[in-house]
């Protein structure tokens, strides 16, 4: 399945006790539906805020259901906040996160001065003076294959589910651009780490600031330590844009 979701009102994608998540919520429906058991796994786990515009799900059922009715009825009873886009069947050895090649990401800037309140939920508001030109040539540094460890926070989860450990990942695309009154980053990869692109954003905000040099993010990925990279840019301005397969 690929499904759309705001998550303002989730705590991520992951299932928890006590608390709303997407996977939680899905695998909910699911079950209302199947009679069945099941845990739908997703190409990776948003953190609590993030949205996604196209997260790929998978899930194995051994229901009657018409695979074509599912989208209907799984959308009949989901919340507004998450909405199936489509559902295919796929080969039994297809996995939603393991058989990913790349994801891309993307994040938004609001520049203007007064931040409209029905944009709040899904962007940064960040009106403050910025070299926008410094903070692209900036993002470009990060692209090839790195240790992005000083880009990662401590991940709980880590080592579960046959999740590799090494900190090293390719970055194919790394940019910032203009639309309107947003500054958009994109950045496409092999994969990421816990809060790496967040974490990214909030380093290239230094850069802007002129508190760092574009030059600086190449030494913070050199030293590998979380605490020479910038603050954690809020989870309301990322999005899941993309998985490739």
């Amino acid at each position: 399945m690929i499904l759309s979701y705001d998550g303002a009102d989730f705590s991520g994608w992951q299932v928890q006790p006590d608390t709303p998540t997407v996977q939680g919520t899905l695998a909910s429906v699911i079950g209302r539906i199947t009679g069945e058991k099941v845990l739908p796994q997703g190409s990776g786990r948003t953190d609590a805020g993030v949205h996604a515009l196209a997260q790929v799900v998978t899930f194995v059922t051994e229901s009657s259901v018409p695979t074509a009715n599912f989208l209907k009825a799984i959308n009949d009873i989901l919340p507004p906040s998450i909405r199936i886009l489509e559902v295919s069947e796929v080969a039994a050895d297809f996995h939603a996160r393991r058989s990913a090649h790349a994801k891309t990401y993307r994040y938004r800037l609001y520049r203007a001065s007064i931040c409209p309140p029905f944009l709040a939920r899904y962007v940064w508001h960040y009106p403050y003076p910025l070299d926008e030109d410094v903070m692209d040539r900036g993002a470009a540094l990060i692209a090839g294959e790195h240790d992005f460890t000083s880009f990662a926070a401590v991940d709980p989860e880590r080592g579960r589910d046959d999740e590799p450990v090494s900190n090293v990942r390719t970055v194919f695309q790394s940019s910032w651009r203009r639309d309107g009154d947003e500054l958009l980053y994109t950045v496409r990869g092999s994969g990421f780490l816990h809060h790496m692109v967040r974490n990214l954003v909030g380093t290239f905000i230094l850069v802007g600031r002129k508190t760092l040099k574009p030059a600086d993010v190449t030494r913070i990925l050199g030293e590998r330590n979380r605490s020479s990279a910038g603050a954690t840019a809020p989870a309301s301005g990322l999005y899941l844009d993309n998985v490739e397969y």
